[in-house]
């Protein structure tokens, strides 16, 4: 027995592969190993002999496994340190530079004039991007012959034939937001609501999606003065001057009365736009008193109330602020800027369950891909 186990444990030490090891193993404890076998002999022995036999094989036997699990704790380190020998990497060592993202301008200028307006104490607010054409022109005073509600302006969805519900649209400003607002929360209230909105327009200053802040504060004593001092503290924050002249001239809009277009004294010098100094002017704003028959269909009384409204839009003045000569280039990231609408089209398609509606995103999509 002694011989027996000098063998193994030679074996054992000089086993150079696991395979040779469960080799080794199964020749010494498989069911017909040199062990195993003698083990089996121990049923033909007398009862004293066994009492000598059994333990010591019992005992080899937990010797050959000890020395087996051993070796092959020993191999399986070595293959590991040969291993990680071949494949090392010094985590030290500066990882492969990669290109970094930004945030958009869009994004940036949002979040600038919602900043700045929330300091003047203006709280933001949302609305559908996909508005009832009551909504979206009717409680603005916008008359049904007016050149915005037609079908070459305005993204109207499908009605087939002989459904007169009343149309949806893809609002064409975010006006809509500000009578949701007064509906929700009624006056006094001082709201802006930035957002996309789509006109079907596509050239080097329009696209078919683009982006704008409209303003809104109603209360009992509010003035064109406190428009005029908003919108001039807007502009020297934004444009971030110290003093900037505002013109504002008389112009139209059916949902204010007045109204006027804002223009900043401005001058060019060498092709850049320099804010509150030179001869020119610029337009960047319409702005005005609520009318008060908007004020009625909000279900505000305007015998009790009055207040301006302002529409910016975004994409314009992020085009001055960066010195931007084409809007398109905010969507450089695709190969065609209707790839760009085409997609919001489609995500938003994906969530409409009124096939109707479905049909006329499908309209939109073509416009937005062919003009």
């Amino acid at each position: 027995m002694d011989d027996l186990k000098a063998k193994y444990l030679d074996l054992i030490g000089k086993a150079d592969s696991s395979s040779g090891l469960e080799d080794l193993r199964v020749a010494a404890l498989g069911k017909k190993g040199e062990i195993s076998l003698q083990m089996r002999e121990l049923g033909k022995m007398s009862p004293e002999e066994r009492q000598t036999a059994g333990p010591a094989l019992n005992a080899l036997k937990d010797e050959i496994n000890s020395a087996l699990v051993a070796k092959k704790v020993a191999l399986d380190d070595a293959a590991l340190d040969e291993r990680l020998r071949g494949e090392w990497l010094d985590v030290t060592l500066p990882s492969r530079p990669r290109g970094e993202g930004s945030i958009h301008p869009i994004s940036q200028v949002t979040e600038e004039v919602t900043a700045i307006f929330a300091d003047m104490g203006f709280s933001v607010a949302e609305g559908p991007q996909i508005e009832s054409d009551w909504y979206n022109f009717d409680a603005l005073n916008i008359p049904g012959h007016h050149p915005a509600r037609a079908e070459m302006d305005t993204f109207y969805t499908h009605r087939a034939e002989g459904d007169n519900r009343p149309p949806h649209v893809l609002r064409t400003h975010t006006s809509p937001v500000q009578i949701r607002g007064l509906e929700a929360n009624g006056a006094p209230i001082r709201i802006i609501c930035p957002g996309r909105v789509y006109r079907a327009d596509y050239d080097q200053t329009h696209t078919p999606m683009f982006h704008q802040v409209e303003g809104l504060a109603i209360d009992k004593d509010v003035s064109m003065a406190n428009l005029k001092w908003c919108l001039e503290e807007f502009v020297k924050s934004f444009f971030e001057v110290d003093a900037v002249d505002l013109r504002f001239r008389a112009s139209h809009f059916p949902f204010t009365e007045p109204s006027a277009e804002v223009d900043i004294r401005c001058s060019w010098d060498n092709g850049t736009l320099k804010i509150g100094e030179g001869d020119d002017w610029l337009e960047i704003l319409g702005s005005g008193m609520v009318h008060p028959k908007v004020l009625q269909a909000a279900g505000v009384d305007p015998s009790v109330y009055q207040g301006f409204a302002f529409g910016v839009g975004i994409d314009r003045i992020a085009m001055l602020k960066y010195g931007m000569s084409d809007l398109r280039a905010f969507f450089e990231a695709e190969p065609d800027v209707g790839v760009e609408i085409a997609g919001f089209f489609k995500r938003v398609l994906g969530e409409v369950e009124d096939q109707d509606l479905a049909t006329g995103f499908e309209d939109a999509v073509s416009i937005a891909q062919n003009g």
